[in-house]
């Protein structure tokens, strides 16, 4: 097992560039299985979830190509279909949440598939419904072998419908439209979503043929067509590193420019940490924060605490939520903090409690934050990190902490950060890699 020790409480200072978006990444990359044609995509995150999935692409028959640090080439055009039936592809793909993913496209374009129950993280009941109810309405039937924890799917003769999501779920969206363009006829997705990595994942689609419209909206139309060709797609910075970024400067009162962040597709993000009282200015396609010694978060207009909630897109994302509660802990002022999306995503507070922070957990979706306005640093501590968000929430917390911390269970983490450690260390942070058993309480 490795964990980070970081020696924390030091100014940290230059340029940072996010790294291509996780959750985009998951997306695009199971697209690629709808067509034989080379598609080629470019900004991969080189992270472990990622890499599994590439894996399982070339498992099942693609004809994979890394041409650069973050480029890789990909042919679909002799797919293994047995593959589903074997034991790699229970581990693998058990193991893996994106796996869901590959199902839209293989029973688009070749009528079956079979997945395994999915894992990731532990962050509350994720459900799968969203997606196998959007399969079944263009026509797909299947059965859930409980005692093989397989779901076999069949879908020889996918047609058109009108489909209301029950919630706009991401992937599932994502899924199902991957499934309705090689569908005969027009699909409509009613409550879509509509985050900047699905208007993508569209977009991509449409270069490679689809005619999809609506892109952006939360009502998507699809008209079927026979066949798609291959693409060339680079994809967006990862919205959840940059605001991670951004609440990393205002922490340990740092001057830091986080690099070509694609201003244009944060959403709220920035005006949220602006909230909270953090300077930030654009600069072309860049963020500089500078260097402050203190922040205050806002009120309501009628002098009420803040509430920051997450919600779908456009709303704030969930993903960066612990990170607002970090940084909130050291700001002036009050706010609540509630987590509407997820369960137990806050249970992480303990830690910070821990630390010095003064929170009061309300209950398992709302935390206070009283803000202590720096008059006393968080204490270095050590720690496990129970999910990726999570992880670097306790990563920031530590680099602004007096003394040293260590976090374990780093593997969380590195599922959906690329080389942090490395890429802090250019800045001045104070990071080392270690090999340590994870205490056993």
């Amino acid at each position: 097992m490795n964990a980070f020790e970081i020696t924390g409480g030091i100014k940290l200072k230059g340029e940072i560039t996010p790294q291509g978006a996780k959750n985009e990444a998951l997306q695009i990359l199971s697209a690629v299985l709808l067509t034989e044609k080379k598609v080629t995509i470019s900004n991969i995150p080189d992270i472990k979830d990622v890499n599994k999935l590439i894996e399982l692409l070339g498992d099942l028959g693609v004809i994979v190509e890394r041409i650069d640090k973050d480029t890789y080439t990909f042919e679909a055009k002799n797919i293994d279909l047995n593959f589903f039936e074997s034991e790699t592809f229970k581990a693998k793909g058990g193991g893996l949440r994106g796996s869901i993913m590959i199902v839209g496209p293989l029973l688009a374009r070749f009528g079956k598939a079979a997945i395994p129950k999915p894992g990731g993280d532990k962050i509350g009941r994720r459900r799968l419904d969203t997606h196998f109810i959007g399969f079944e309405k263009l026509g797909a039937k299947f059965v859930y072998d409980s005692k093989k924890a397989f779901f076999n799917v069949d879908a020889t003769n996918l047609k058109g419908a009108y489909i209301l999501l029950d919630e706009a779920s991401v992937t599932g969206t994502a899924n199902i439209v991957m499934a309705a363009v090689l569908a005969s006829g027009t699909t409509t997705i009613y409550n879509a979503a509509c985050e900047p990595y699905l208007q993508q994942l569209c977009k991509m689609l449409n270069r490679m043929g689809a005619k999809i419209s609506g892109i952006g909206s939360n009502l998507l139309t699809i008209e079927g067509v026979k066949v798609l060709g291959g693409t060339e797609h680079r994809m967006l910075p990862d919205m959840i590193e940059i605001g991670s970024f951004i609440g990393l400067a205002a922490m340990t009162e740092s001057e830091i420019t986080i690099k070509n962040v694609s201003y244009d597709e944060l959403g709220v993000i920035p005006e949220v940490f602006k909230k909270l009282g953090i300077k930030l200015e654009r600069r072309g396609d860049d963020i500089y924060v500078p260097s402050q010694k203190h922040y205050e978060i806002d009120t309501f207009i009628d002098g009420s605490i803040l509430t920051i909630a997450d919600s779908p897109w456009p709303g704030f994302t969930p993903d960066l939520l612990s990170i607002v509660l970090v940084v909130a802990t050291q700001a002036k002022g009050n706010v609540l903090i509630h987590q509407k999306m997820f369960e137990s995503r806050l249970f992480f507070v303990d830690k910070l409690i821990d630390m010095g922070a003064q929170i009061i957990l309300c209950d398992p979706h709302r935390a206070t934050v009283n803000g202590i306005d720096k008059k006393y640093k968080l204490r270095g501590i050590s720690m496990t990190s129970p999910d990726i968000r999570a992880g670097v929430s306790l990563l920031i917390a530590a680099l602004s902490a007096e003394g040293k911390s260590t976090i374990y269970n780093i593997e969380q983490i590195e599922r959906g950060y690329q080389d942090i450690d490395t890429r802090l260390r250019a800045l001045g942070a104070q990071i080392k890699r270690v090999n340590a058993d994870a205490p056993s309480h």
